[in-house]
């Protein structure tokens, strides 16, 4: 059986992944690297971008 920690990267790769997918489709013209800051700082911005 493996161990947890054997599978760690991957799932923080999957989530990553799965959490700039979300920011490259929320509407706007700023770039990926500002809605990161931004969804970091803006617990409503967070939430309209996991919402959508």
């Amino acid at each position: 059986m493996p161990r947890a920690t054997e599978n760690a990267p991957a799932n923080f790769t999957t989530l990553k992944h799965m959490a700039n997918n979300l920011i490259r489709k929320a509407p706007g013209k700023d770039s990926q690297r500002l809605e990161r800051m931004t969804a970091a700082w803006d617990d409503e911005f967070l939430a309209s971008l996991v919402a959508a």
